[in-house]
């Protein structure tokens, strides 16, 4: 199977990681802005759920937060795997439009994510009924620091490590998974994120620690999982992650404790 390709086929590739990009920007660019938004309330209104019990609407607008920042986080890291997709798709059938299947693999990708949007929303509201979240959506304290603890020990579990292996070798994922046709391609994509889910979920609850809205906290995650995925050492890189986090969820539970006595 040969991955050469005639122009038009290059063509079609540029136009799916042209996508892959201005997907990617629309997402950081909102989620710079309410950045921005956030540290100046006094100059512009800002969408934000209520401190009371939250309605429809507030459900909503926590999804569409999560929704947005699952895939400014998650495409960057899925572009690898989605250009190799089209490059094996065209080789395997000329036909093929390399565009359309594409696109049908990141619908897929982000299917998934937005599933786990649905649950972090509800997680969120749990845990505001609880009080256990302040009106800027940070953790109390104590949740914060469990949470980076938890976080760090998955980083080493053998789960998190076999789904990390998935993402970190896509051509094996690919010619074990193959599908053909847009919907083949569509059910990838969906398994593709169920693996990336299993190896992200605990760092994506992580935004609990610091906010939703702290984008260098933001980017901060996203470049560990960039690193994690398609670096060379990657899983030794997550490991490490892992390591500080369980070290400074510890400090923090050790200086809440001195506080508290």
């Amino acid at each position: 199977m040969t991955l050469h390709a005639g122009p038009a086929l290059r063509g079609e590739r540029a136009a799916v990681l042209a996508i892959l990009a201005l997907l990617t920007l629309a997402g950081w660019a909102w989620l710079s802005y309410h950045d921005w938004a956030m540290r100046h309330m006094e100059m512009v209104a800002m969408a934000m759920p209520s401190a009371a019990a939250w309605n429809v609407g507030d459900l909503l607008l926590v999804f569409a937060m999560w929704a947005v920042m699952m895939a400014a986080m998650m495409v960057p890291a899925a572009t690898p795997v989605i250009m190799l997709y089209a490059r094996i798709s065209s080789a395997r059938n000329p036909r093929t439009r390399a565009l359309l299947c594409s696109a049908a693999f990141l619908a897929g990708y982000l299917v998934a994510w937005t599933g786990f949007s649905v649950l972090a929303t509800l997680l969120q509201w749990g845990l505001h009924a609880l009080a256990l979240t302040t009106p800027l959506m940070t953790a109390t304290p104590v949740l914060g620091a469990l949470l980076l603890v938890a976080a760090g020990i998955y980083q080493w579990s053998p789960l998190k490590l076999a789904c990390l292996a998935q993402c970190r070798a896509p051509l094996g994922f690919l010619m074990n998974r193959w599908r053909p046709g847009a919907s083949g391609a569509a059910v990838m994509g969906a398994a593709h994120g169920a693996y990336c889910i299993g190896c992200c979920w605990m760092l994506m609850l992580l935004m609990f620690v610091l906010g939703m809205m702290n984008l260098y906290w933001t980017v901060a995650l996203a470049l560990i999982v960039l690193l994690e995925k398609t670096a060379a050492h990657g899983d030794t890189i997550g490991r490490a992650a892992g390591t500080l986090f369980v070290l400074w969820g510890g400090l923090l539970l050790l200086l809440l404790q001195s506080a508290g006595s």
